[in-house]
């Protein structure tokens, strides 16, 4: 069973999880002036707790829904970060990460019926 308020939940918390590795590939992208200042910064400590927040986020929404679920609803991840990619980090789509996205939706719609 897979309650409106659980996918919700879980939803948001892969939606955090795609922001903080878009926050944490804009730390790898800048220079940073040495080893622990690129390790002790803000964008790195925002990010990995963030990602701690999602993770909390995904045992709370499991409390309310099937484990078989889950995987699913974090594979949106994938397409959630292609999309903020391009439109946060100026990257640029290519066939083959369109293709990929595309058979994740597909898998997703299959899973679905």
């Amino acid at each position: 069973m897979l309650s409106i308020s659980s996918f919700v939940i879980m939803l948001c918390g892969v939606t955090i999880a795609a922001f903080s590795q878009i926050l944490l590939k804009t730390s790898a992208n800048i220079e940073h002036g040495g080893f622990w200042k690129q390790y002790l910064n803000w964008r790195v400590i925002l990010g990995y707790v963030m990602l701690l927040v999602s993770m909390l986020f995904a045992v709370w929404a499991y409390t309310g829904m099937d484990y078989k679920y889950g995987p699913a609803i974090e594979s949106v991840g994938f397409v959630i970060v292609a999309v903020l990619s391009c439109v946060i980090l100026k990257e640029k789509l290519t066939k083959k990460k369109i293709i990929g996205n595309i058979l994740i939706v597909a898998g997703l719609v299959v899973f679905c019926l």
